[in-house]
């Protein structure tokens, strides 16, 4: 009879996947000395650096230390279906407690989504996923980067200019309101540009079984104007909202130290680049525009020469001054909120 092999991490016995992502799983584990049964996501160092997530993953460790809630988690789990008015309200005030207390601590998770929302045995709701989340930085006020899943981000933050991560969240919980008690989206279209017209109008009804009181919150969540839309206090002191609420018990936590973080993601860093240096012949190669030409006989590039070509197929052609690795990750991050694939090998995307 074979012996059962127990894999241990620190004082964790790991065991079935659970959950398995582009560059993570996510494995069931039990605390041997307390019998807590947890979910483990395992990342692989190479892949961290093969992919330039360093600072990505850095920062979602960071912030899941300085936002310890009991409303926050990092379990991933869908939500579908429509709910009574009485549960989607007492989820979405579990909702905006969990934001709430990740503003007061300077993070605007920035890809709140029925998606990103775990129910745990008691039903209590747990936020989950800060891989897109922001810190607040002193000196910075306004955040540019453009991330999120299309359907429940801000007009402000679609529209490339700079956005109050605070209003851009509770737009965010705004449209989940709506889907927990619709069912279904309240934007919502097959290509993109016309949903960003829609968002950029805040053009939605909804559905009749909706309650007066109810609707006119959403109203003013789904406000197009962060300026004058309402905020977290204002949601607080509304009455739909306020109808058996029961704020969680909650204690605040000492300072949280980083210093572990750091450590270890500067310790395989430097391993990388010195790895990088032994083996440096095996970089991209580097060639003019009439090389690449001549590489490339399968590829019309009669577009670049004759204007004309423009008429037989509207192409768009764009340039940019930044460096490839950041065009390469923009890309990658609009693929992700897209639902798509990305892969990068031997330097080609």
């Amino acid at each position: 009879m074979m012996k059962k092999v127990t894999r241990m991490v620190g004082k964790y016995e790991v065991g079935r996947t659970i959950g398995e992502g582009n560059f993570a799983k996510v494995k069931f584990a039990q605390n041997r000395e307390t019998g807590e049964s947890v979910a483990m996501k395992i990342l692989a160092k190479s892949t961290i650096l093969k992919h330039k997530m360093v600072d990505q993953i850095k920062r979602e460790i960071s912030i899941m230390k300085i936002v310890r809630h009991p409303n926050i988690v990092r379990l991933h789990e869908v939500h579908q279906g429509r709910l009574s008015e009485n549960e989607s309200r007492r989820y979405f005030q579990q909702l905006i407690d969990a934001v709430a207390h990740c503003h007061r601590k300077g993070v605007y998770h920035r890809d709140l989504k029925p998606e990103n929302l775990l129910l745990d045995a008691f039903g209590n709701l747990k936020v989950s996923d800060f891989g897109l989340s922001a810190l607040r930085q002193k000196g910075v006020g306004l955040l540019h980067t453009t991330c999120g899943t299309p359907n429940y981000v801000a007009p402000e933050v679609l529209g490339h200019q700079g956005y109050d991560g605070a209003a851009a969240d509770v737009w965010s919980c705004g449209v989940i309101l709506f889907v927990l008690m619709a069912g279904y989206l309240p934007f919502e279209e097959i290509d993109l540009p016309t949903l960003c017209r829609k968002i950029n109008a805040a053009k939605y009804s909804c559905p009749f079984w909706f309650s007066p009181v109810a609707k006119a919150l959403i109203d003013k969540i789904l406000d197009p104007n962060p300026k004058t839309r309402i905020g977290i206090e204002g949601i607080k002191k509304h009455p739909w909202f306020r109808k058996s609420y029961e704020p969680v018990g909650h204690s605040e936590e000492e300072e949280v130290n980083l210093d572990d973080v750091h450590a270890v993601f500067d310790d395989i860093e430097d391993h990388y680049v010195a790895e990088q240096l032994e083996n440096s012949e095996g970089g991209p190669l580097v060639m003019n525009a009439f090389e690449m030409i001549a590489l490339s006989q399968g590829l019309n590039l009669s577009a670049l020469f004759d204007r004309r070509q423009d008429y037989v197929k509207k192409q768009t052609r764009f340039v940019s001054h930044k460096p490839a690795k950041v065009i390469i990750s923009a890309f990658e991050a609009v693929a992700e909120s897209m639902n798509l694939k990305f892969h990068t090998h031997n330097y080609k995307v």
